[in-house]
């Protein structure tokens, strides 16, 4: 009977034991996480790395750090770098993103940073067929980032950007084997090409438009969806079968643009004017 009491003590203070522990890491962990975090605001990243790679290791679990030790990875990452140390960086970030994401699947933060992330790396790539895999991967996150968080206006936005990102080199090309200048007005000459863009681009178009108004629907002082509405639009107009069609769309992009530029003038007649001491000997 004494030795059952004494293995059920044992495994008590064994539990207790183990309790203790844990919650000693978990202090330590916090710890780190503060330490990192002050690095991280002073922009040490590598430090900043270091400690909530610390926090992590004592505390697997705690997301907070491991979201931080993703994001510490991701701005030390620089796009169109291809050294071995640059490409780690965006390989480690996007790994402890993901691993964010194992645990809690509808983490905003974690899925809007690594759409953020495919979308960097398609600004520094040269190769454009590379660049659209990026962007493409980019859209993905950018969705399920609107399914996570359908008020998160820059992922309406994005997906908007994205889409333009896609169309203006095949437009861009369209118009120069054309002939046609810059400032030419449309619709698009070749009425082959203009119809081939129309197959491989016109659906999309539509759905960056909608996309950009949803951003301006959760944002109706968003200057910057109004500016890429401006450029769909008036691209877009390219593809229209007749004048009047051409001229409809030119219209709306021109209410956009100048509803754009009137929105900027608002906000900054919106900031306080700076003031400061007038030098005596200048003001006489």
């Amino acid at each position: 009977m004494s030795n059952r009491i004494l293995v059920t003590v044992a495994a008590l203070v064994a539990l207790v034991l183990g309790g203790s522990l844990a919650g000693c890491k978990k202090l330590e962990a916090r710890d780190n996480l503060n330490k990192g975090v002050a690095a991280f605001k002073n922009a040490k990243y590598p430090d900043a790395v270091e400690f909530f790679g610390k926090a992590v290791e004592l505390d697997p679990t705690f997301a907070t750090a491991r979201l931080y030790l993703a994001s510490a990875y991701m701005n030390q990452y620089i796009p169109g770098a291809e050294s071995p140390e640059n490409v780690a960086m965006a390989k480690n970030a996007l790994e402890n993103f993901q691993k964010v994401l194992d645990a809690d699947p509808k983490n905003a933060t974690a899925v809007e940073s690594i759409a953020s992330l495919y979308y960097l790396e398609s600004q520094g790539t040269s190769k454009l067929e590379d660049k659209l895999e990026r962007l493409d991967k980019a859209k993905v996150w950018y969705q399920k980032l609107t399914e996570v968080d359908p008020t998160k206006k820059e992922a309406f936005y994005s997906l908007g950007v994205i889409a333009w990102a896609k169309w203006y080199p095949d437009w861009n090309s369209a118009r120069s084997k054309a002939g046609m200048k810059p400032d030419a007005p449309g619709p698009l000459k070749d009425k082959k090409a203009k119809e081939e863009l129309k197959a491989k681009h016109g659906a999309m178009l539509d759905e960056a438009i909608n996309n950009l108004q949803k951003a301006l629907a959760l944002d109706k002082e968003y200057d910057d969806s109004m500016a890429y509405l401006n450029l769909l639009y008036r691209e877009r107009a390219d593809l229209a079968d007749s004048s009047a069609e051409y001229q409809r769309d030119v219209n709306t992009a021109d209410e956009y643009i100048q509803k754009a530029l009137d929105t900027r003038k608002l906000k900054a007649e919106r900031q306080p004017k700076q003031t400061g001491i007038v030098n005596e000997s200048s003001s006489k």
